[in-house]
């Protein structure tokens, strides 16, 4: 048996898989609220129940952040997460933590064509770099370089780096968040709370008048980016003009930041879109204004029209890349 999980700021997946010989047949998996649970150690307990004295051959779980030593602290969760103190609590030998994205990149050759949605065909070149971008509670990153007959997926802390203003509007932006958090970095804005502070930013500096039926659900505590995405897209008396706008912005940030990191990857084999957010905005995303971003890099232009881009749709993704990740350790 194979344990495999994607831990999230907001959910943590985990999985059990059967390895027979290359394949991994998924067993069972489950969500989980990541905030409702001390540690992944927990998550894992709640998950195996009557399974807890399985015979686990390997482990791996993807983690937000930085990986070092098998060990992590989360950005957006407050767990430090040990890979040898997981090791030992579960006897597990072969146990490792990679970066989430990492995971991610390891299932995308494990996806399905009708798992994948198309914004930009391109006529790339199938065997060139790779590199993953996605947003969800945070932003992640990953470079995918072809190395021989593989891509070698490398991890990154780019949606750290600083946030790339384009635009009058974006600048306006950047200033609005600097003053209320110093520092503005990528990941401030193209994320599930970054989408909320555009939308502030615009109801403030703007005065774009709120929907009563959008002020009350935040005023309920209903996650703000949820209210907002599903107001943004919604038709007639359901709709939301300052939502949409902010959803606008967002997705123009977005395709600028996949244009920059197509460029610093020389992506010519395809720019993939994770994390939880672009499948829930595929209709904006497909509706110019991303393609339009992403391609917008002067002379470079004809470069980018001809990268692929694609949204991974599979929200089991980095679980899959975990277990193909841990399989590799069952058979090292």
């Amino acid at each position: 048996m194979i344990l495999a999980g994607d831990v999230g700021g907001t959910k943590t997946n985990l999985g059990l898989f059967e390895r027979q010989g290359e394949e991994l047949r998924l067993v069972r998996s489950d969500k989980f609220h990541s905030p409702d649970f001390p540690g992944l150690a927990a998550v894992i307990h709640a998950f195996l129940g009557e399974d807890r004295g399985a015979s686990i051959e390997a482990a791996c779980f993807g983690i937000p952040g930085p990986v070092t030593g098998n060990r992590a602290s989360t950005p957006n969760l407050a767990w430090v997460v040990d890979g040898a103190l997981l090791s030992a609590g579960l006897g597990v030998e072969r146990l490792a933590l990679i970066n989430d994205l990492v995971a991610t990149a390891e299932g995308i050759p494990l996806l399905q064509a009708d798992e994948l949605e198309t914004l930009q065909e391109g006529s790339g070149e199938p065997a060139g770099n790779r590199v993953l971008l996605a947003a969800g509670t945070g932003l992640g990153m990953a470079l995918l370089p072809r190395v021989g007959d593989r891509w070698v997926p490398v991890p990154s802390e780019g949606g750290h780096a600083d946030y790339p203003a384009r635009t009058e509007e974006e600048i306006d932006l950047l200033r609005h968040l600097r003053e209320r958090f110093g520092r503005v970095s990528a990941e401030r804005v193209l994320s599930g709370p970054g989408l909320s502070g555009i939308y502030g930013f615009l109801r403030d500096t703007r005065g774009i008048p709120e929907t009563p039926r959008v002020r009350e659900a935040l005023g309920r505590g209903e996650e703000p980016a949820k209210v907002i995405g599903e107001a943004a897209l919604a038709a007639g008396p359901e709709g939301c003009a300052l939502c949409s706008r902010a959803l606008d912005l967002f997705v123009a940030a977005y395709g600028a930041l996949a244009g920059n990191l197509a460029l610093a990857g020389t992506a010519t084999g395809g720019v993939y879109l994770g994390g939880g957010i672009a499948p829930k905005i595929l209709p904006r995303l497909k509706g110019g204004t991303f393609r339009q971003a992403f391609a917008a890099k002067g002379r470079f232009v004809p470069y980018l029209e001809k990268v692929p881009v694609r949204v991974i749709l599979n929200d089991r993704a980095a679980l899959l890349g975990a277990g193909r990740h841990a399989a590799s350790l069952a058979t090292a």
